[in-house]
Order: C-alpha cells, then sequence, then structure tokens
C-alpha cells in the first residue's frame, strides 16, 4: 500500500513541475514575443476602378488623372476580441502604434497594374496587427489644398467628353477591423514585415455599371448625372458649397451618405464619424 501511496506522489509530483515547466515556456515565449520587432508598412488603395477607370451606372466611361487623399493620426492595434465596425463604436486597445503625420497620397499613381501607395512604415513589436484607424482631413497646401479628397479626370458618353474636378471637404475618422480579401494582413514577425491597407471604394460615389441597376450599390450611388449638370465651359470644377448648391436636395443627401462609406480594409467595412 505505501508504495503505491508513494508512486501516486511521485506522479502527482511530475505532474505539477511539468505544468510549471509548460507556463514557464509561455511566459518565456510571451517575453521573446514582446521582444521582437518587425516592420509594419501602411498603404493606401483605390483599387483598380481608379487605377483603371470603369463605367458609371448611367454609362459614363470614367478614367481618373488623380485622386488626392490626405490622410492622418493613422494607427494600428492588436484588438482581443477582434474589433466589429458594426457596433459603430471607437476601438479600444492598449496595444497601439502610430505613423506619425499627414500624408497626401495620389490612389492614381502609376500605371494600370500598379502596386498600392505606400503611405509610410514603422517598426513595431511582433505581433497580429488587426484593426486600423485614420483620419481624412483637409490638404493645407498643394493641388488638394482645402479639400479631403480630389478627384480629377475625364468622363465620356455619346460623343461628349467632359474634364472634371471634384473636391470633397468633409472630414472623417474611420475604424475598422481585420482586412477582408485574399490574403490575411497585419501579421508582423521579426522576419517578415506586414502591411495594412486602408482602401477606398469609389464606386460607391459612381456606381457600377457592370452591375445591375437595382443591385444595393447602384440605388445607393449618384452615378456622374449629377456632376454632369454642373457643367461651366466645357468642364466641371467644383467642391464643398458649390455642390452642395448645385445638387438637388435628394442628391445632396445621398451624396452626404456616400462620403462616410468610402473608406474600408479590402471589403471589409469601417465605422466613420464626422469630425
Amino acid at each position: 500500500m505505501k508504495k503505491i501511496c508513494m508512486a501516486l506522489l511521485l506522479v502527482f509530483i511530475l505532474i505539477v513541475v511539468a505544468g510549471c515547466s509548460s507556463n514557464d515556456n509561455q511566459a518565456q515565449n510571451e517575453a521573446s514575443s514582446e521582444s521582437q520587432v518587425g516592420t509594419l508598412e501602411f498603404k493606401a488603395n483605390g483599387e483598380d476602378f481608379v487605377r483603371q477607370g470603369f463605367v458609371s451606372k448611367d454609362g459614363w466611361n470614367i478614367s481618373f488623372d488623380k485622386v488626392l487623399v490626405t490622410l492622418s493620426e493613422i494607427n494600428a492595434y492588436i484588438t482581443n476580441p477582434p474589433y466589429e465596425a458594426d457596433n459603430h463604436e471607437a476601438i479600444e486597445s492598449d496595444n497601439m502604434v502610430s505613423l506619425p503625420g499627414s500624408f497626401t497620397v495620389d490612389l492614381a499613381e502609376g500605371g494600370d497594374d500598379a502596386d498600392t501607395i505606400s503611405v509610410g512604415q514603422i517598426d513595431v513589436p511582433a505581433g497580429f496587427y488587426n484593426a486600423i484607424s485614420w483620419k481624412i482631413v483637409q490638404a493645407v497646401s498643394g493641388d488638394a489644398a482645402g479639400n479631403t479628397i480630389l478627384i480629377v479626370g475625364t468622363a465620356s458618353k455619346n460623343g461628349e467628353t467632359i474634364p472634371f474636378k471634384i473636391g470633397i471637404n468633409q472630414e472623417y475618422q474611420y475604424y475598422a477591423g481585420e482586412y477582408v480579401g485574399d490574403e490575411r494582413k497585419g501579421i508582423v514577425e521579426a522576419d517578415c514585415p506586414a502591411d495594412l491597407e486602408m482602401t477606398f471604394h469609389f464606386d460607391h460615389i459612381f456606381g457600377d455599371g457592370d452591375l445591375q441597376a437595382d443591385d444595393g450599390l447602384n440605388t445607393a450611388a449618384l452615378g456622374f448625372a449629377p456632376f454632369a449638370a454642373l457643367v461651366e465651359n466645357g468642364q466641371i470644377d467644383i467642391s464643398g458649397e458649390n455642390i452642395e448648391s448645385g445638387f438637388s436636395s435628394e442628391d445632396y443627401g445621398k451624396y452626404l451618405d456616400i462620403i462616410p462609406t468610402l473608406g474600408h480594409v479590402g471589403e471589409g467595412h469601417a465605422f466613420a464619424e464626422e469630425l
């Protein structure tokens, strides 16, 4: 009987020691992970709609020369549980890193197959950065001065071609969770850089001629016709107050509803608050 008791005691001691060893290893791994540093790059993307052009819901062939967006206060987070934009709340996390400065980037830069635009990169502790926030703010200088977004291009239909310059001056704070697309983003390791993407869906403004007219995106979009109605001297050059005074009340209401929906993370939605 004593031998059995001694054997059971020995097994118990081995289990406790093994458990402590396992906990120690876990703590060491966590400490090692926290001490590792990798590179996190922030990118901005207007997608093929901007780089290659497209047909609006009302049949205008639109091509873009410049799409200038001014970004500020770009932050990445490690959140647990994962952030859900549909909850319409700000991101809360003690694990946040920031890209300092404001940046005006041209989403139409490069050819049809150009890479997404690099905004900047920082060294960060290794980990899975599964949420991001940023602001679009009015540029203080340059071509986009006074606008958060400046869209420059041409639109053609039935033999008519209209050069346009459309300035958007509403400022927004965007909050988004994990990137939704063909790959996972934001997983930083010491020997493996990662990136996070701020995606802008300009088909939300103009609609998409490749979709059915009653598709939800098209019923919510303006199309190009409300802008075409504001042509002066063969071109469109509008922003801010010009848009409000030139649009019908219905179209201006749509416009105000659309702007906060432009920001995404791939196909993932973002929560937007007007500043």
